[in-house]
Parts: structure tokens; sequence; C-alpha cells
């Protein structure tokens, strides 16, 4: 066969290998548990760090569902409870702990300050990826109060009016008053 020779037409392209499936949330609740247990023996600020994250992916866990399957936040739970946090965290775990905590390792900085930099930017996504799971409940909440606005009035009247003391009692020619009046039974 020569150099720049066309390969056979019948040949078939060997099959991709199939994906695995993506973690449940079980899976990675247990994650999140296993990655705690091997942060009780780091220092305090490691272990902070990590509850923090895993608090916020275990808060965000049942409202991923709110968020398109595919979509970078969901990715990104996924990744940092199952792959991003335990190989932060391992990589420091594997070296001594006098030397991790005491040596430099890169531009003066320790192996600890390098995974407390890299533990913040976990902490920081994973506070992201709670706001995105909580942000369409909030939009939901959002768009029903500018639904009821519209139907029965303006409440950011009755908000500065509470802040002077007034909304509290009724106003004048208001339901509140004609109840006050006895005009109730009407």
């Amino acid at each position: 066969m020569a150099l720049f020779e066309r390969k056979s037409q019948d040949a078939e392209p060997a099959p991709a290998a199939p994906a695995a499936p993506a973690p449940s949330a079980a899976q990675i609740a247990a994650s999140l548990a296993q990655v705690e247990a091997m942060a009780a023996g780091a220092p305090a600020p490691v272990k902070a760090r990590v509850r923090s994250i895993a608090a916020n992916l275990r808060q965000a866990l049942p409202r991923l569902s709110n968020l398109e399957m595919g979509s970078y936040e969901v990715y990104s739970a996924m990744a940092t409870a199952t792959d991003y946090l335990p190989t932060a965290l391992n990589a420091y775990l594997r070296l001594p702990r006098g030397w991790a905590d005491t040596h430099p390792v890169a531009g003066g900085r320790t192996a600890l300050l390098l995974l407390i930099d890299q533990l913040d930017l976990l902490d920081v996504a994973s506070r992201r990826i709670l706001d995105a799971a909580n942000a369409s409940d909030a939009q939901a909440l959002l768009t029903h109060g500018i639904f009821l606005e519209g139907k029965f009035g303006e409440p950011g009247a009755l908000r500065a009016a509470r802040g002077f003391g007034i909304a509290d009692s009724p106003t004048p020619g208001s339901f509140g008053e004609l109840l006050a009046a006895g005009a109730g039974s009407l």
C-alpha cells in the first residue's frame, strides 16, 4: 500500500467506548463522606474548607434536577465531589506532614498553602453551584411576586409604609377600616 493511498471504503471505524454513566446523588453523597473522612487528619483550615465544600454540594444535590442535565453546574458538582476534591486532598495527604506544611514547593508556598488555594477555588465553585441550583425556585418566587403585584397592588409602597410604622393600621378607605367601623357585615 502506497503512503498516500486511501483506505478501503469497506473498513468501518472502531466503535467508541460507551461513556460511563453519571454518578447518582447517592454516589456523590458517598464520595463527599469519603472525602470528609480523609480530611479528618488534616490541619484545621483544610478540614473547615472540605466541610464547607461538602455542605454546599449536599445542599445543592436535591436541586440539581432543577438544572439542565449536562449543564456546567451539574457537571461541576459531580466532578468536584468525585474527582477534583478527592484528587487535591489525596495529593496533599500522600506527602509527609512535616514536609508538606513547611517545605516551599512552588513560588515559596508550601503544599499546605497550595492545597488551601485549591480548596478556596472549589469552595467558591460549590457556592456558585448551590446558587445556580436554587435560582430556579428563587425565580419562581420572583415571578409569583410580580403576578401578585399586578393582581393586587404595589407591595413596594406597602414595604415603604411599614418602614414608617403606618402600614399596620388601616389606611383610609381600606377593607381594614371598613371592618373596624363595623361595616364588615355587608
